[in-house]
């Protein structure tokens, strides 16, 4: 009998220079202008991804923001309502190996601006603190009543239990801001560990990649375990996205796009493997969603007073209730938990 040869037909990832130009073109040229609030949360985004990662650009792919580098202090006096994306544009753009030394000047108009205080979110002030920090103006961690009630937020673990997007996407950047994005330990304890995996499982649940990536590299940062399970789902995800060039509005899912590939290159994975132009680029996931949490929760809705809080007897009584795939992705997010009871109990919302 003769030797069986193994095929392997999976496309070579492309080149990490010519994949990080064809991303900056995309983001810096092609999708929006410049003057654009939603060009500086795309290319804010692409950027931080890269920084706190510890990666470097090439300088192809840096000069793709010559243009907004050289002008960017007029910009910050025009738009100083923008200033949190201004500088963390600029500081990152040096850290990623832009040559040029603005990102402190900046910084230091903007605190005699005093535009910190015009914030009212504890959250943006946090973001502004690390960012002016990065500048050389006060500490690199954050501390006093500012901390405090940020680390009061994070330990109520049963406010992320329940879909609330908002709160988990803060929740997920505290630790970030805490941490220095991993590069100190934020010491949060249990209780906000336990918000994470809360905050986590449900993202699962709702087939959220996006909210997923960002608690698990929030764990990462936290220097917390990650389930292996819920950074293989991410993986997958991110594996499945199409990237097209098209001349339409791009209206798409780039955010989670960015946000799986980041996590990927936390984790070692492999990221940005589609092929790509340095054109506009249209990135889309694959949709097919199981529909698991609103089923889940319009049938505990309509049970009122005969919802339970122990998981274990109402899983029997949704096993005949959810289609099968449904069923068996809560399945999948329960193995994925050894506490996923203890979730349930305060997802239930059973106690009076």
């Amino acid at each position: 009998m003769g030797t069986v040869i193994q095929l392997d037909f999976s496309k070579p990832v492309p080149p990490q220079d010519s994949q990080q130009t064809a991303l900056a073109q995309c983001f810096a040229r092609h999708r929006r202008i410049g003057d654009d609030v939603f060009w500086l949360k795309e290319n804010a985004e692409f950027l931080n991804i890269h920084e706190t990662s510890g990666q470097k650009l090439s300088a192809q792919a840096l000069s793709a923001y010559e243009v907004f580098y050289n002008d960017v202090e007029n910009r910050l006096r025009f738009f100083p309502q923008y200033y949190r994306f201004l500088l963390s544009i600029t500081l990152d753009l040096e850290a990623l190996g832009f040559e040029g030394g603005k990102g402190a000047q900046l910084c230091d108009w903007a605190h005699r601006a005093q535009l910190v205080d015009a914030e009212l979110s504890d959250l943006q002030r946090a973001e502004a603190a690390r960012l002016l920090a990065r500048g050389g103006i006060g500490p690199l961690a954050l501390e006093g009543a500012l901390s405090a009630r940020l680390r009061r937020f994070i330990s109520h673990s049963a406010t992320f239990s329940l879909p609330n997007k908002k709160a988990a996407y803060e929740l997920t950047h505290i630790v970030f801001y805490l941490s220095d994005y991993g590069r100190r330990d934020p010491d949060i304890g249990a209780e906000a560990v336990r918000s994470l995996m809360f905050a986590g499982t449900l993202a699962l649940i709702d087939e959220n990649a996006d909210l997923l990536a960002e608690v698990c590299l929030a764990l990462r940062a936290a220097r917390q375990p990650v389930p292996r399970a819920w950074e293989a789902w991410v993986e997958a995800v991110g594996l499945r996205f199409q990237v097209t060039a098209e001349a339409s509005a791009p209206i798409d899912d780039y955010h989670e796009y960015l946000t799986c590939n980041w996590l990927a290159m936390a984790s070692g994975g492999a990221s940005f493997v589609q092929q790509m132009s340095p054109e506009r680029m249209i990135f889309r996931k694959s949709h097919g969603h199981h529909g698991v949490l609103r089923a889940l929760s319009e049938h505990l809705y309509q049970l009122a007073d005969r919802r339970h809080e122990d998981w274990l007897a109402m899983r029997r009584d949704l096993e005949g209730t959810l289609g099968h795939e449904a069923y068996a992705h809560l399945l999948t997010a329960e193995a994925a938990y050894p506490e996923f009871d203890r979730f349930f109990a305060h997802f239930a919302r059973a106690r009076g």
